[in-house]
């Protein structure tokens, strides 16, 4: 079986990243109650990246300014 390409590796990844983004903060707005004084929109904008895919792949997609390293592990995407 051929291992995948860097560059396809980087498209799963971006792509799983923002899965998981997006289920993090649906998955925090479910617990929260929404009232007059609540914008509707998460405070979460950083993520720890998933695990299947190695360190130098968030790197590059950190340099090629998909994404943004925000400390500790954490990474969030450009433009949220």
């Amino acid at each position: 079986m051929n291992e995948p390409s860097f560059d396809d590796q980087l498209k799963h990844a971006i792509k799983a990243f923002k899965k998981r983004l997006k289920l993090t903060r649906l998955d925090y707005e479910s617990k929260m109650g929404y009232g007059p004084t609540t914008t509707g929109r998460s405070p979460i904008v950083g993520i720890m990246p998933p695990s299947q895919f190695p360190q130098a792949v968030w790197d590059e997609l950190a340099r090629q300014g998909k994404i943004k390293h925000v400390g500790d592990g954490l990474y969030e995407l450009k433009g949220t």
